[in-house]
């Protein structure tokens, strides 16, 4: 029986330096050992960015798992501040080390081990579909966006797709994300007219406008939340003049904020709300009020189902512990997904990601493949 040792191949993926966009030898690592197994791979390559699918199967079967995840890590900052190498992938006290160690190498090399020892011992009635991307931790525009649009060229679709993201709070199956919020950035610039802080007359202060502005949205609720969604936060997250002097009244006046929302709303529909309330406010103080939007995902839910109970069915089978089906945290490539077939998330406990000395449980790695191993088990049932 055939029986791959997802801990060897995550301790072989964090040790390619694969810094987002840089592939680092991880894909070339995943595609040789997908082949091998008899999985037909190829590039979805865009840009700077290298994305790798394989397939077990016919093409676009009606029955075909797919697998999603990345290989792209952060930068490690500074090397001295960990007390293992970043891209060292040491074992201590049952712990792997390494930058991606968690996210989300290990949940790659955990999926990878689980479809090739499915195949070639209980070959499937239908397909697998994994499509890992080198571009999640970056910009996201060339990664997992670029394998779907390829998958379309070439006729290639999955059924259902899990993104192996570390989901887990605190323990090892709490959690499972059946959706995720939408994510949005907002810059505000009021301009309005420089001069002396003694001559008020001859000035047009941009700071009051921009502060009224602020105060209006962050003391307003965006909504109550919804059944599978906490109410919709938006922070102000930065505030700048950039004034030195008290006797200078300045020319213009900034201010960031992001805005997670729920399903009541779209990013269209902010932008527009947005929009009013500055209007309003540039005419109320005769300022000029831009706004800059960029737009992370958009917020979507997965509805309970048939494929969430399968899922979280196999995660309580192996750690003995029902998980929640939420919708919190950040965006993930689910976001991209959720246009193409029914996805849901689950995969390790985050809570080292992106910190210096980054690890994972050894053990929650082999429990991550044998609820994966049981997923496909169900799956294909």
């Amino acid at each position: 029986m055939s029986k791959t040792d997802p801990i060897a191949l995550t301790q072989a993926l964090v040790r390619c330096p694969s810094v987002t966009p840089t592939e680092g030898g991880a894909l070339s690592l995943l595609e040789t050992q997908l082949t091998a197994a008899g999985f037909t791979c190829w590039r979805a390559d865009r840009g700077d960015v290298s994305s790798l699918l394989a397939r077990w199967g016919e093409k676009a079967h009606p029955r075909t798992m797919g697998f999603n995840g990345h290989t792209d890590v952060v930068p490690n900052g500074q090397a001295t501040d960990w007390t293992q190498a970043p891209f060292g992938a040491e074992i201590s006290d049952g712990k792997l080390y390494g930058r991606g160690s968690t996210d989300m190498k290990s949940g790659v090399a955990a999926f990878v081990s689980a479809a090739i020892d499915f195949v070639h011992n209980t070959p499937p009635n239908g397909a697998i579909l994994i499509a890992i991307t080198g571009d999640e931790e970056g910009d996201a525009i060339d990664g997992t966006a670029a394998i779907l649009d390829d998958m379309k060229a070439r006729g290639e679709a999955m059924s259902h797709c899990l993104v192996g993201e570390p989901t887990c709070p605190n323990e090892m199956g709490d959690m499972i994300k059946i959706g995720r919020r939408g994510s949005m950035n907002v810059w505000v610039t009021v301009t309005g007219i420089q001069g002396h802080s003694a001559y008020l007359d001859r000035t047009n202060n941009p700071i009051p406008p921009l502060l009224r502005l602020l105060d209006q949205l962050s003391s307003t609720p965006l909504d109550a939340g919804t059944e599978h969604f906490d109410p919709s936060p938006l922070a102000v997250v930065t505030v700048d003049v950039g004034n030195t002097v008290t006797n200078v009244v300045p020319a213009s006046a900034k201010a960031a904020l992001n805005i997670r929302f729920n399903e009541l709303h779209t990013a269209a529909s902010l932008s527009a709300m947005l929009e009013e309330k500055t209007a309003k406010i540039a005419t109320e103080f005769d300022v000029k009020i831009d706004l800059r939007v960029k737009v992370s995902g958009e917020a979507f839910v997965t509805p309970p189902g048939n494929f969430s109970a399968l899922v979280s069915d196999a995660v309580a089978l192996e750690t003995n512990r029902r998980p929640v089906l939420s919708t919190t945290g950040g965006t993930s490539d689910a976001r991209f997904i959720k246009n193409h077939c029914p996805v849901v998330e689950f995969g390790l406990v985050g809570k080292t990601m992106h910190q210096v000395d980054e690890h994972v449980e050894t053990t929650h790695i082999t429990q991550l493949k044998a609820v994966y191993s049981r997923i496909l088990d169900a799956y294909f049932a």
